[in-house]
């Protein structure tokens, strides 16, 4: 009797839930980038939820995201020697030293962008963006600047090249007429 009663879902064949899952449309795998933003929006959102007292998005402003890049330091890799190390200055310092380790600039500069365009897709307007905020800018541009003294590589702004067409000696000569 036990063979002619019907089988619900929870007794089916792993075949058979897999069909199911067949039929479902699978959503693309995120690009590398897409994870990325989602992983640290998450990670912001979970520094904003462990505040004393915790802090909400709407509440967020650009004090939080500069509070939150410091907090970032503590799992930096990058050696920032200060100013009364004897490395300082030195772009390939001969030995180890007792330097903090920090945030790349560059980590920080593309972790804000990210953020900047998540806080945008979670329906917060770009006015009110604290990513976007201009204390930020000027924090980033310190980090960079403080991080090259102490490599002692003076930052420069690469300039942007322009693509110009030159035409070839051959094409010239074949233009004139004979």
């Amino acid at each position: 009797m036990s063979g002619d009663r019907p089988k619900d879902s929870a007794e089916g064949s792993s075949r058979s839930g897999g069909d199911h899952q067949q039929q479902l449309p699978q959503p693309a795998p995120l690009s590398r980038y897409e994870s990325q933003k989602r992983r640290d929006w998450n990670t912001f959102g979970q520094y904003l939820k462990n505040q004393r007292p915790p802090v909400s998005l709407s509440q967020c402003n650009c004090n939080h995201v500069l509070e939150f890049l410091r907090y970032l330091d503590q799992f930096g890799k990058t050696k920032v020697h200060l100013h009364g190390c004897m490395f300082f200055g030195q772009p390939d310092p001969p030995a180890p030293c007792t330097c903090p380790l920090r945030q790349a600039w560059g980590s920080l500069d593309a972790l804000i962008g990210r953020l900047r365009a998540a806080y945008e897709e979670h329906g917060g307007s770009s006015e009110t963006n604290p990513f976007g905020n201009g204390a930020i800018r000027v924090y980033l541009r310190e980090v960079r600047e403080c991080q090259a003294k102490a490599r002692g590589i003076p930052y420069k702004k690469k300039k942007k090249k322009k693509n110009q067409i030159k035409p070839r000696e051959d094409a010239k000569s074949s233009m004139q007429p004979a």
